[in-house]
């Protein structure tokens, strides 16, 4: 049988492995943790921080990916692993820690092509190396069957001796400041869920469509904020209205956007917008997936580089409500919800 048609069905799980395992260990610099990686019951991950910061994302198809878009786009297995990598990342970095190893779990149907589980490898290393997480190492994982195609990554950082940055850290006069990009990744999940042919696209808006299916968050730029204070600190994984409500309710505030700088983020997106009569400020008020990172900054803190200032931390109001506003005025409560929508 052709190699290009080959499935996992027809593969014995070592034989699988054996095509796997080289694609995911021998990059140097990635083993300064990992003291036992694949190949044994379990991995041995040294702390010497004494302390771990742990995380863990899933990726279920039809849920979190197509493997085919409405606009012709495919998605490969490069892409999803770049994803898997990328998303789990940045909840590490969220905490201004630095991801040490993770572990994988692929459930995969019979009917999976071996090449795609080859390409989800070298997409998964690609995106750790890709995004500058050098020394994170892939410590092992594990291979299942399923009806459908379901990837998890669990992730272990270090704190480097530091305290970690928290989501309830935020204090009235504080700067609310965002690295990273937001409202791309949405914009570019509407181009594929649209009826313009992937061959049609410009390369401005080739680029958004890329950022959904490969996001690049900002991994520099967490451990920088915990170095330069940042009061409180979380992923934009949701959308910033619904994650920047997450954080105003952890820090017991209100975090105030300026309108200016929201309509400044939305240019980037005018390439899609326009295309399909869309408003970006929805895209930046509630897409989620860029991966950047929300941050609030003490006022004589000067922000560190990669972030930039977008509105500022208020008391809430008499009746104690916390949440977001823009210009002084409740946002409406925009984002992903896994369970609602």
């Amino acid at each position: 049988m052709p190699e290009a048609s080959l499935t996992v069905a027809e593969l014995s799980e070592s034989q699988l492995l054996e095509r796997i395992f080289p694609r995911l260990t021998g990059r140097p610099g990635s083993a300064g943790h990992l003291l036992l990686g694949p190949g044994d019951d379990a991995a041995i991950v040294a702390a010497p921080d004494g302390r771990t910061v742990l995380s863990i994302d899933t990726q279920v198809v039809d849920q979190d990916f197509r493997l085919e878009w409405n606009n012709g786009y495919r998605s490969s297995g490069y892409d999803v692993g770049w994803k898997a990598a990328a998303q789990n990342l940045s909840d590490i970095n969220a905490m201004g820690a630095r991801a040490t190893s993770l572990v994988v779990s692929l459930t995969m149907p019979p009917e999976t092509l071996v090449s795609w589980v080859e390409d989800f490898a070298d997409g998964l290393m690609a995106g750790i190396t890709g995004l500058g997480a050098d020394a994170c190492a892939v410590a092992g994982g594990d291979l299942g069957r399923g009806r459908e195609l379901a990837v998890s990554v669990a992730i272990l950082g270090t704190l480097e001796g530091r305290e970690p940055v928290l989501r309830s850290g935020a204090r009235p006069g504080d700067t609310v400041a965002l690295a990273g990009t937001v409202g791309r990744a949405a914009a570019g999940l509407a181009l594929l869920e649209s009826d313009v042919p992937v061959a049609d696209l410009t390369a401005g808006q080739r680029a958004l469509m890329d950022i959904q299916c490969r996001p690049q968050p900002p991994l520099a730029a967490g451990p920088l904020a915990r170095e330069a204070g940042a009061s409180a600190m979380m992923d934009i994984s949701d959308g910033l209205v619904r994650d920047g409500n997450r954080l105003a309710a952890a820090s017991h505030t209100v975090l105030n956007l300026d309108a200016a700088a929201l309509k400044e983020l939305a240019v980037a997106l005018l390439p899609a917008s326009e295309l399909l009569g869309a408003d970006p400020l929805s895209w930046v008020l509630g897409g989620g997936e860029d991966h950047g990172l929300l941050a609030t900054f003490p006022p004589e803190v000067q922000l560190p580089p990669g972030f930039t200032a977008i509105g500022s931390v208020e008391a809430p109001a008499p009746t104690g409500s916390t949440g977001v506003t823009i210009a002084g005025s409740p946002a409406d409560a925009l984002g992903w919800d896994h369970f609602a929508d």
